[in-house]
């Protein structure tokens, strides 16, 4: 019977104990094990302090035979993981050529000077194996003695996720072959909130394979259902009839599988229908054309958006009415409506959205509260308005608000397409 990996990760950072900094690489890391068939068991964070980080080592190998670490690998004095581990497992530090290489080219690509500390960067547990980053100066590394198995990896996301994914999770699978194989597929939602999902599928939340799984992100959900069988195709068709009841139950809320965004869903529908797009906003200040040209390609059906922050500039680009702006207000039905119909004539796309909202913490009104938002959409059939009120900060009022908008233009798309 092969080996169980129990895994934990240990994120390195006075910055995570002081709160400047979310320890999102928790729940990252957790997701990517869990979709490959290993599972966390324990989080911890540490400060960057040798004795400490040794104290928290002791006690991980106690109960883990994985200990992936993040953070705690730049150049400067604060950056002790290194260290840290060496001392640990009693072993040197050895300054490897071939590490310091990828460290040069980095710099080299850039056209910038290398400075001397970023040396440090090349220093490799000896007897431990060195993990290129393409995105950064900091090598991870791993190093397995007396059965437990260290990863080190960078603190910055855009480093730490590749690294996990390309090179953690095939050196996990060597490690602890599975005996069965693990298949997922990823429902995305968007209009409906965890606790209305939950209430619908008691069951399934409680069924051992497949299992469902929701997770809460920020204006959607995910349902992960997972399954496993002798072989990938035995847990695929376990994962078939469930998900088959998922779409039953939620299909107008589900806009896409696995590694879809709303943004690319989005934009498949548009090239597909050869359909163009013109954004107006006003309190998401450019983060639904930010979220729409993220997508490679966008420029093929993205003709291009106005942040209309102030009512001059809504009335003079937009041609939104004064007599609208003084009766109804900025944040209205009437306001959204123009601002949609303007920017598409502005532009001549075939659809224009609108989004007008008081996102807060300030501004709100009895009749107005903060997070009351309105949108529109003009298009081919007709134009539309709705409103809606979310909760939380600033961002995340923004954030959720960007993207009920990019849901309701692909539902809008859907039906359309469909004849609906």
């Amino acid at each position: 019977m092969s080996p169980i990996c129990k895994a934990e990760h240990i994120g390195v950072g006075t910055e995570i104990l002081l709160g400047q900094i979310a320890n999102s690489h928790a729940r990252t890391i957790s997701q990517e094990l869990a979709a490959h068939g290993f599972y966390m068991y324990y989080h911890t964070a540490v400060g960057d302090n040798m004795e400490r980080i040794g104290s928290v080592l002791q006690s991980a190998i106690a109960r883990s035979n994985v200990v992936i670490f993040t953070g705690g690998l730049g150049p400067t004095q604060d950056d002790l993981t290194r260290e840290s581990v060496a001392k640990f497992v009693h072993r040197k530090l050895t300054f490897r050529e071939d590490a310091w290489g990828t460290v040069e080219r980095y710099f080299h690509r850039r056209r910038r000077p290398i400075p001397e500390r970023n040396r440090q960067q090349a220093m490799v547990i000896e007897g431990g194996e060195w993990l290129e980053n393409p995105n950064g100066t900091a090598p991870g590394q791993y190093v397995g003695v007396n059965g437990i198995h260290y990863f080190l990896l960078p603190g910055p996301p855009l480093e730490m996720i590749p690294m996990l994914k390309n090179k953690v999770i095939p050196k996990l699978q060597r490690l602890f072959p599975l005996d069965m194989a693990l298949e997922s597929r990823v429902l995305h939602l968007c209009g409906i909130g965890e606790s209305d999902v939950d209430a619908q599928i008691p069951e399934l939340l409680t069924g051992r394979n497949p299992t469902v799984a929701p997770l809460a992100g920020e204006g959607e959900m995910l349902l992960r259902v997972t399954a496993s069988g002798h072989d990938v195709n035995a847990a695929k068709k376990l994962i078939y009839p469930v998900e088959q009841r998922l779409r039953s139950l939620f299909g107008s809320y589900i806009y896409g599988t696995d590694e879809d965004t709303l943004a690319k869903v989005v934009g498949q529908r548009l090239l597909g229908n050869g359909a163009s797009l013109a954004v107006a906003e006003s309190c998401t200040g450019g983060l639904v054309s930010t979220m729409i040209t993220s997508i490679p390609g966008s420029s093929a059906y993205y003709l291009g958006g106005v942040v209309s922050y102030a009512d001059a500039i809504k009335m003079a680009v937009l041609q939104v009415t004064s007599k609208s702006l003084n009766q109804w207000g900025a944040v209205s039905e009437q306001v959204a409506l123009e601002m949609a119909r303007g920017v598409r004539k502005l532009t001549g796309s075939n659809y224009g959205i609108a989004i007008t909202g008081i996102a807060g913490p300030s501004g709100g009104t009895v009749d107005k509260p903060v997070g009351l938002v309105w949108f529109a959409i003009s298009g081919f059939a007709g134009d539309k308005a709705f409103s809606g009120v979310w909760s939380g900060s600033r961002e995340q009022i923004r954030i959720r608000a960007a993207k009920y908008l990019l849901w309701r233009l692909w539902s809008q798309l859907e039906m359309e397409t469909s004849g609906a």
